[in-house]
């Protein structure tokens, strides 16, 4: 079979390409460590790349303090809004080239991370972002780059991958190269604090996706399972109370944690058809990537379930919510179950109400293509497949 074969000579071939693991700084106040970090990354003027409310909430304020009181010169590109366009990054590459900029600060959610990465890609190539859509189109080191998130749930800081949109196409573009990973990735659970509940619980469901797929998948290793298993029990342990509680300094600094492990796992060990769909509703009808995974991956769960079923049963130990004691197959069902019950604690959306019947042959047309060859799923999904489970999700 095409995809078997495919995705074990990928699987090889990734053993062979080293992807480096971004020096971490994290607790609270991390970020006045920036202008040091900087320093030592050879950077003397950063494009800081946020978006408007980071700056309206006094977030940024924080890096730029951190900056000032170390006289250091810097640029504020916050134009970023949700899924960058090509548009949006070459902005960014023009304010980094108008200000003499030598680096690159990324300061936010998945958005100003993926904003960043191109921005950076773009600088160091000297070229359009959109030349570089696809694998291995970098492979030049990025200017000094120091990634800060104030969500936990992308894993932006560790991965790979810049995802970006284009509009006209409803579709997102991908840029993958380990020269995207940040040199340094900075968590600091105090600028998490203010996080509304809702976006804490679709981001934090959105980094169990990446734990869970990479866990799943054909490409994981004893490393990835690894990171991935610390990921799952530490967001089984701290979500609920990171939603009930944003104040919560611990719960959201071993969020934070476990985002980053997840990113990890995942930049290692791929994704699967959670994220597949989830990009289509993205590239479609907007809808964040954290929700779009949130809702979908239940139902991928079930799909996957007889040919996931140890890894599922490993993952509910780590969940907590079965013990040795169980047999496989229970243990695998209360894993599912406990998803699910997570996603209903953290009262996430079952359905889109976006979502068109009518779009959906296109939208599973899209979904399966992206991940066929390229995704190491635990069992294929076709077209008929995929449509049928979307229908699931258009409001009633």
């Amino acid at each position: 079979m095409l995809h078997q074969t495919v995705i074990k000579i990928r699987g090889k071939v990734n053993k062979l390409v080293p992807i480096p693991l971004p020096k971490l700084i994290e607790g609270e106040g991390a970020i006045t460590q920036t202008a040091q970090v900087l320093t030592a990354l050879g950077g003397t003027k950063p494009l800081i790349v946020t978006d408007a409310m980071l700056v309206k909430l006094g977030i940024a304020k924080q890096l730029t303090d951190a900056l000032d009181a170390e006289n250091i010169a810097y640029a504020l590109f916050d134009e970023v809004t949700p899924d960058p366009t090509f548009s949006l990054i070459g902005n960014g590459w023009q304010q980094y080239k108008q200000h003499g900029c030598d680096s690159v600060i990324a300061l936010g959610g998945g958005s100003p991370m993926d904003c960043a990465k191109a921005i950076a890609a773009s600088a160091v190539k000297n070229v359009d972002a959109r030349k570089l859509v696809g694998m291995l189109r970098v492979r030049k080191a990025l200017p000094p780059f120091i990634a800060i998130p104030t969500t936990a749930g992308t894993g932006s800081e560790t991965t790979v991958v810049a995802v970006v949109t284009d509009p006209d196409k409803k579709k997102k573009f991908t840029l993958v190269d380990p020269s995207l990973v940040p040199a340094v990735a900075i968590l600091d659970p105090l600028l998490m604090l203010g996080l509304p509940a809702k976006i804490t619980a679709e981001t934090g469901i959105d980094a169990l996706t990446h734990a869970v797929e990479s866990y799943i998948g054909f490409h994981a290793t004893e490393q990835t399972k690894a990171y991935g298993y610390d990921a799952v029990k530490r967001i089984f342990a701290n979500l609920p109370t990171a939603y009930a509680d944003g104040s919560n300094i611990e719960a959201r600094r071993q969020m934070s944690i476990a985002s980053f492990n997840a990113g990890v796992a995942f930049t290692r060990a791929s994704i699967g058809y959670a994220h597949a769909i989830a990009h289509q509703m993205g590239g479609y009808y907007h809808i964040p990537h954290g929700l779009a995974n949130a809702v979908i991956l239940p139902y991928i769960l079930d799909f996957s379930f007889e040919n996931a079923l140890c890894r599922y049963a490993e993952l509910a130990i780590a969940a907590g919510v079965a013990t040795s004691d169980d047999s496989q197959v229970a243990a695998a069902h209360k894993f599912v179950a406990g998803v699910k019950a997570l996603n209903q604690t953290l009262n996430i959306q079952t359905d889109f109400p976006e979502l068109k019947a009518s779009d959906i042959p296109e939208l599973a047309k899209r979904a399966v293509r992206e991940a066929y060859c390229d995704y190491p799923v635990p069992k294929l999904m076709n077209r008929t497949q995929c449509e049928d489970l979307l229908k699931k999700l258009v409001s009633a």
